[in-house]
């Protein structure tokens, strides 16, 4: 009994290390050959898209509870135009950039928040939604010649860099390595769309947020912890690593439906989107934490 007992374990032990690649050899658009050095490139450089936690203390006349109210806007604009997931967390990434570096009136908010769009469309999507739209969107509040403008500001300060190592980059490849089905996958965008409406969540770098919205998803979905050394290996976060990141996603999803910011909630509510936001929050790692 104890030899297949011990057979047991180092069966699970190797089907959690299986080589995720596998079935991807062959393809080429999965550069499997270079898969490692991709990822290892962009946990190198992912800093230099963060931007600092603080920012918000520079800027005179937004706050984070605007910039709150400006990103779930945007998601849902995103949901209606039926964008691509990657040009979302650029859109994000482009605006905090922005304001990191640029002081913004409120009035101007919304123009920054519709041009990072347009750019990020531009730069992910094979079809951008024309000018026009956007004008539409904002209710007329500014003119073609005000998104263009808009437009030379934001590239100009950001250098024109906007190839960038965003969550989503790492999204894919560590749900690759949980094994994911579209549950698990559905519930992990839900919290990481989430985080991107959060401030409080800059703190935490791209591979962490992605990583951490998983684990979250994980524990969700099986009621207890649950991360392997498949995930380990590729996220390169153990589980301690992770509750900081993890809880206070479990905190938001508890009040993803109070408030005014619901558009993430009701968006997850779909059936389109397997009704992922009426998951039960894994309370249970509030208390892990605390213990």
């Amino acid at each position: 009994m104890k030899e297949l007992k011990e057979i047991h374990m180092e069966d699970t032990e190797e089907e959690e290390m299986h080589d995720i690649d596998s079935c991807d050899f062959g393809n080429s658009l999965a550069v499997v050959e270079y898969v490692d050095e991709i990822y290892s490139f962009y946990r190198r450089t992912e800093e230099l898209s963060c931007v600092s936690p603080t920012y918000m203390a520079h800027q005179s006349d937004i706050n984070e509870k605007m910039r709150g109210i400006l990103i779930d806007w945007l998601i849902e604009v995103h949901y209606k135009l039926e964008l691509l997931g990657e040009t979302l967390f650029l859109t994000v990434n482009i605006i905090d950039r922005y304001l990191a570096r640029e002081n913004v009136a409120r009035k101007k908010l919304q123009l920054v928040g519709v041009t990072a769009m347009l750019l990020a469309c531009k730069y992910e999507e094979v079809s951008v939604p024309v000018v026009e739209d956007l004008i539409l969107i904002c209710d007329r509040a500014y003119s073609r010649e005000d998104i263009l403008d808009m437009e030379r500001m934001i590239v100009d300060r950001l250098e024109f860099n906007m190839s960038v190592p965003t969550p989503y980059c790492f999204m894919r490849r560590f749900l690759k390595a949980a094994g994911s089905d579209k549950k698990l996958e559905l519930l992990s965008f839900f919290l990481i769309e989430l985080s991107l409406v959060d401030y409080k969540m800059l703190k935490f770098q791209p591979s962490m947020l992605a990583a951490a919205a998983i684990f979250t998803a994980q524990c969700t979905l099986n009621g207890c912890m649950s991360w392997n050394k498949c995930c380990e290996l590729h996220t390169k976060y153990s589980e301690e690593q992770l509750m900081d990141c993890s809880t206070m996603m479990v905190e938001l999803h508890q009040g993803a439906a109070r408030g005014k910011l619901t558009g993430v909630h009701r968006k997850y509510s779909t059936f389109k989107y397997g009704c992922a936001a009426k998951s039960e929050p894994a309370a249970f790692l509030l208390d892990a934490r605390k213990a």
